[in-house]
């Protein structure tokens, strides 16, 4: 029997739908409307699409949106003086630096000057503390989508074997963060792993976010496990090679044949990011405040 495919898009949706009646509950009983700052530097193709489906999600689940484009050439000392100048915007919650920044600037050190309490995409060094010792955080927003998907699908995870292929500060080590505070048994493999085939094929809950075309085939997963690929990668159309398509870090068609779920790709992960953007606002917005956060919203 084929896996049961988790469908990212409508999930997002349906996230996206939730947010927007908090915010209009917000704003009806306390006059409060979530701000998201975007800071784009440079004429990245990827991240001007990217920046711009925020901004129209934004708008659209009733948040304020505000963008600051910057040319590449900015001096570093002028986007920090911009993160400082958003730090202490009351209008805003939320602020997010899109990377990658220019080989000139330093992104830690931009990352870092973020108000911890407004760095929805989790990425600052105390947000990144706080998680790994079990504490309030604000989460990055792919594994806090990837966590949604898992418990929406499995209900609870606890005490489930669940297996992380990468270790990137952004996905792979706060992914396993967030199983481990959902009581799974984690491990995180990686390009060194030894036999990583057999580590794949323990695993309840297979995790792919390497970043490389079709790594894991079918036969690394476990019958009946819940695949969540991450990976985004274009590759040549094997149909016209002028062309490219998309595909993940699982081979699909093999793995869905064997998977009890599977995210596929486009249409899985990649949706959620920015719904979980808008709900980390919504997060920031309402601890700021001192207001209960949304639940079923948060990690």
């Amino acid at each position: 029997m084929a896996a049961t495919i988790l469908d990212g898009k409508a999930f997002a949706a349906t996230v996206r739908a939730q947010v927007a009646t908090h915010v209009a509950a917000l704003k009806a009983s306390h006059g409060l409307t979530p701000g998201l700052a975007v800071v784009l530097v440079g004429e990245d193709p990827a991240s001007q699409v990217y920046v711009r489906n925020k901004g129209k999600q934004t708008a659209e689940a009733g948040m304020a949106s505000f963008e600051h484009k910057l040319d590449a050439s900015t001096p570093e000392a002028d986007i920090l003086a911009i993160v400082d100048k958003l730090n202490a915007d009351p209008a805003v919650h939320g602020i997010l630096v899109q990377l990658p920044l220019p080989g000139h600037v330093d992104s830690a050190k931009v990352i870092n000057r973020i108000d911890p309490a407004k760095d929805v995409d989790g990425f600052h060094i105390s947000n990144v503390g706080l998680l790994s010792t079990g504490q309030k955080a604000m989460v990055p927003c792919t594994p806090l989508g990837c966590l949604m998907m898992l418990r929406s699908h499995l209900g609870d995870l606890s005490g489930l074997n669940a297996v992380v292929v990468g270790r990137s500060n952004i996905v792979g080590k706060p992914m396993a963060q967030l199983l481990l505070g959902d009581s799974c048994t984690v491990t995180i493999a990686h390009s060194r792993t030894r036999d990583l085939a057999a580590t794949c094929r323990a695993a309840d809950i297979l995790v792919a976010a390497v970043g490389r075309p079709e790594m894991i085939p079918g036969d690394w997963v476990k019958p009946g496990a819940t695949v969540i690929d991450v990976g985004i990668n274009r590759v040549p159309h094997p149909d016209d090679p002028a062309k490219t398509k998309l595909v993940g870090d699982v081979h699909f068609a093999s793995a869905v044949a064997v998977a009890g779920a599977i995210t596929p790709v486009p249409g899985g992960v990649g949706p959620m990011t920015i719904a979980c953007l808008l709900a980390n606002t919504l997060t920031a917005c309402c601890r700021a405040n001192g207001l209960p956060e949304p639940e079923g919203l948060t990690a």
